[in-house]
Order: C-alpha cells, then sequence, then structure tokens
C-alpha cells in the first residue's frame, strides 16, 4: 500500500468514528487545501471525495492530464464534467458512492456562509457538515506528523538546501553575488537545477539598511548585500510539494552593540534546541525564550517558529500564545528562528528546519536537518 492509500485509510477510520459518510476536501483558487496533495499527490486545483462506507476515493481535477500523470486515486473524474460547478461534484459523488438519505456529509470547514446556504439548500436530502473541529482538523493534526514518505523527502530536501546554504556563502564571500537581488535569483535558479519545484516563499534578501524588518518590503531590490553591518537572508525550496525554510545572517565590520545581538540570537537558538524532544510543550519553549530575551531587556517581536510541509507555515507552532496546545511528537519538522531587529543596528536572525526524534541511549531528541550559517564577511 503506497503512502497515499495508508493515509486515506487512517482518515476512513477517523470518518467511521465521527459518523461521516462522506468528506469533501476542495484545492481551489481562494481556498487552497493542501489535504488534496497530501491525501492524492494532485499538485493543483481538485476536488477530492472520499466514502467511509466504500473505502473509496474520487479525484475531481481541474487539469485530467495533470492528474493521470501525478495523482493516486480510486476514480478521477474532469471537472468539466459536472459544469465546473462543487455542487454537481458533491451530488455526483453522493450518487457514485451511494450515500443513504439524511446521512452526514461533511464539507470544508472553509466554506463561505453564503456557499454553505447553497449546499444546504441543493442537498437537503443529506445532514451538511461545516465545523471548524472537524475533518480539516484531523489532517492538519495528522500532517504535523511526518510520516515515513514525507521523511524520505525532507532528507533530500535538506540536503539541497543545505549544498545552497553553502553555495551562498562561498559566492557571498566571494563577491560573486554582490546585491539582494544576486542573491535570491541565485537561490530560485540552484533549486531548480537541483529539482525542486523554486523557492518556497519569496526570498527575502536584506543588506544593513533594510536588514531591521522581520520581512523586508520589498523582499528583494538591487541594493548592496552583505556589506558593514547586518544583513539578513531568509528563504526555501519547495521540492515535491515539501518546503524548507531558512536564515543566514552575513556580518561585516560588526559594531558591539550588533555583536551582543548576535550574541544573543545564537543563545536563544542554542536554548530552545536543547529543549526539543518527544513530550515538551511547543508553548514552554516559546516561553523559555521570550524570558531569556526579557532578562536581556529584547523581545522577540515574531513566533519562534513553525510546522513546515506541503505549507510553509502550518503545525506544530512554537508560540508563548495561551492557546498553543501542540505537544512534541517524533516526526514533526519545524523551524526555530529566534531573531532581533533594531531600526539603528540593522536586524539578525537564526533559522534551521528540526525534525523531533524519539529519546535513544545517547539522549538524543531532535535532529537539526539544515545547517544555517552566521557569515561573517
Amino acid at each position: 500500500m503506497n503512502a497515499y492509500k495508508t493515509r486515506r485509510e487512517k482518515i476512513y477510520d477517523w470518518m467511521a468514528e465521527e459518523d461521516i459518510a462522506l468528506v469533501m476536501f476542495e484545492d481551489v483558487e481562494g481556498r487552497r487545501d493542501p489535504a488534496v496533495r497530501w491525501l492524492t499527490g494532485q499538485p493543483g486545483d481538485a476536488l477530492l471525495f472520499l466514502s467511509a462506507a466504500d473505502r473509496e476515493s474520487l479525484l475531481v481535477p481541474w487539469d485530467v492530464n495533470m492528474a493521470n500523470l501525478y495523482a493516486d486515486a480510486d476514480a478521477v473524474a474532469p471537472y468539466n464534467d459536472f459544469g465546473r460547478m462543487a455542487m454537481q461534484a458533491l451530488a455526483n459523488a453522493a450518487k457514485r458512492f451511494h450515500i443513504k438519505l439524511r446521512s452526514r456529509i461533511e464539507i470544508p470547514a472553509a466554506t463561505p456562509h453564503p456557499l454553505f446556504f447553497n449546499y444546504q439548500r441543493d442537498a437537503d436530502a443529506y445532514e451538511l457538515v461545516c465545523r471548524n473541529d472537524g475533518i480539516a482538523e484531523e489532517v492538519a493534526r495528522r500532517r504535523a506528523v511526518k510520516d515515513a514518505e514525507e521523511l524520505s523527502v525532507y532528507k533530500t530536501l535538506a540536503f539541497i538546501t543545505n549544498d545552497i546554504i553553502a553555495r551562498l556563502e562561498r559566492n557571498v564571500t566571494d563577491g560573486t553575488l554582490k546585491t539582494e537581488s544576486d542573491a535570491a535569483l541565485f537561490i530560485e535558479a540552484e533549486a531548480r537545477k537541483q529539482g525542486c519545484e523554486g523557492a518556497s516563499f519569496e526570498t527575502l534578501a536584506a543588506g544593513p539598511s533594510r536588514s531591521f524588518g522581520i520581512h523586508a518590503f520589498p523582499a528583494y531590490t538591487s541594493a548592496p548585500f552583505a556589506g558593514k553591518g547586518l544583513s539578513i537572508l531568509d528563504f526555501g525550496l519547495k521540492y515535491q510539494g515539501y518546503s524548507s525554510d531558512v536564515t543566514m545572517t552575513f556580518v561585516q565590520d560588526a559594531a558591539p552593540q550588533q555583536e551582543t545581538l548576535l550574541f544573543l540570537m545564537k543563545e536563544a537558538y542554542d536554548l530552545a534546541l536543547s529543549m526539543v524532544k518527544p513530550g515538551v510543550s511547543a508553548r514552554d519553549i516559546a516561553i523559555a525564550v521570550d524570558d531569556f530575551y526579557g532578562e536581556n531587556g529584547k523581545t522577540l517581536p515574531h513566533g519562534l517558529g513553525h510546522g513546515v510541509g506541503l505549507e510553509i507555515h502550518e503545525a506544530p507552532f512554537l508560540r508563548s500564545k495561551s492557546e498553543n496546545p501542540w505537544i512534541l511528537q517524533s516526526g514533526m519538522i519545524f523551524t526555530i528562528e529566534p531573531g532581533l531587529y533594531d531600526p539603528a543596528l540593522g536586524g539578525c536572525r537564526f533559522e534551521n528546519d528540526v525534525l523531533v526524534t524519539e529519546i535513544t541511549e545517547s539522549g538524543a531528541g531532535v535532529e537539526e536537518l539544515t545547517h544555517t550559517r552566521i557569515v561573517r564577511m
């Protein structure tokens, strides 16, 4: 059984427990849902229906040619067959799977309220379910813990990311890459040369005059990069749908106050990394870093980290907010990215992707997948 079928089997089990006969996933413009790709491999716009009783799937893609090439589903029906109307596709799926009248059909939690009423009107023979803590949350919880297939992808993705990190250090240091745009475009080109789908988000390259921003705007310019002071290069790659996310800081002739920022930032990173292991509260790690910065008169103005996967920001989240429920489990992959930013001194950030691992006799509970740098020019 391949990874997609294995994932769907777990969802069928959940549907049976929840008394849900049919679920619908929707990955379309304005309502993106990576669950469709996670469950089938389909990389583009599509609807996906899963039947609990039949334990079968129906994929309704916009581009059936891409579906035939990439997707794993029990049946594929072009969206055009249903007049490009989700409601007609839903009605067809209910008929195809012989869904009994008054059965519970769950539609996406992201469905707009007016559209939900249209579904309710046109599918009044069934009990429609549209809720926050439903199928979307269940898939998000499962996606937060990467399976063997995903971990294999991440090993390759990390290897490529680390190679580009090393190339960036060499090429910026020797003057081959002189400007913010040089660095950003180099990443895009190298990523595609090495089999990636491209960058996982728009590269943020900020020289000393712009590094004070958490996310520089514009993301990069033709201005010089890695000059005197602090420069930030925040980038990620996308490989087989999965994202990496790292940040390098480049330093040249740093003033004492800038060295203090660098020291505290790296100390905060090491503190967070030392706490990562299964069973630890993600919130507790974020609180520890907030407390460390507070004791030194500094503030972390953003979350400490976030999960990476088919989305660049997904569960689990390393945040100190009281509503953060995440407990670390083996198989979770997330960033640790403390940063400090000052309008006069500039900014610095140190970010890696880390994997939670089982605790062994050596005490390991974490593996740094990426190996970013504080590059001194």
